[in-house]
């Protein structure tokens, strides 16, 4: 609801200003509260999603790879897509997002797991040789960006399989949970989710 008012919003303004209307429509109708639903997903469903991506091929690797480092950053899946070789630092396990890269537009550095960084180093010696750095590690497979709407798609296959709805922000939700249920700091929390208040982290608080 708040989404589609926004952009409706949005479109009015720009009609005002052009002179096609006297009047924004959207004036005065408010936006709605959040309830803050959960969307995090259990293990046993994470357990199932893993097993169900077939790691002998290259898309397939790259989706089993994915899927782990979201679940352990917890970040964004457009910017992750966008993630070239030179920002992983596979020794200290840490990944840095360029502020060219961040919604937030504020660079950062996440971190990630030894199994995680592994599956990393796997994608890593798959990639054909003529393959520059400027090729992002979750390519697809002729190299090219991957785009936000094409991993959904590859969840949504996956989902299919075992039956339950996976979507790349669910991931997303899922790491935040996690990390917080493991004891984690909410402030640790905002860093490495690259929230610029603590107003949307405290939403997982509350979860």
């Amino acid at each position: 609801y708040n989404l589609y008012r926004q952009y409706l919003r949005t479109f009015f303004a720009w009609c005002v200003e052009e002179g096609y209307l006297s009047k924004n429509p959207l004036e005065g109708i408010k936006k709605r509260k959040n309830e803050g639903k959960p969307r995090s997903l259990e293990l046993e469903t994470i357990e199932k999603l893993l097993k169900s991506i077939n790691t002998k091929t290259y898309a397939g690797l790259r989706d089993y790879c994915l899927v782990l480092f979201q679940l352990d950053t917890g970040i964004r899946p457009g910017e992750a897509l966008q993630l070239r070789p030179p920002h992983f630092n596979l020794k200290a396990l840490e990944a840095s997002i360029p502020n060219s890269v961040a919604k937030t537009r504020t660079a950062r550095t996440v971190i990630f797991s030894p199994q995680t960084g592994k599956v990393i180093q796997k994608l890593l010696a798959t990639r054909p040789k003529d393959w520059t750095d400027d090729v992002p590690v979750f390519a697809s497979e002729n190299g090219m960006v991957l785009s936000v709407n094409t991993w959904g798609n590859r969840l949504a296959s996956y989902s299919q399989k075992i039956g339950r709805k996976v979507t790349p922000y669910m991931l997303r939700h899922t790491s935040a949970i996690m990390f917080l249920r493991g004891g984690g700091h909410v402030f640790a929390l905002q860093r490495q989710l690259g929230h610029a208040s603590l107003v949307m982290t405290k939403r997982y608080v509350h979860l």
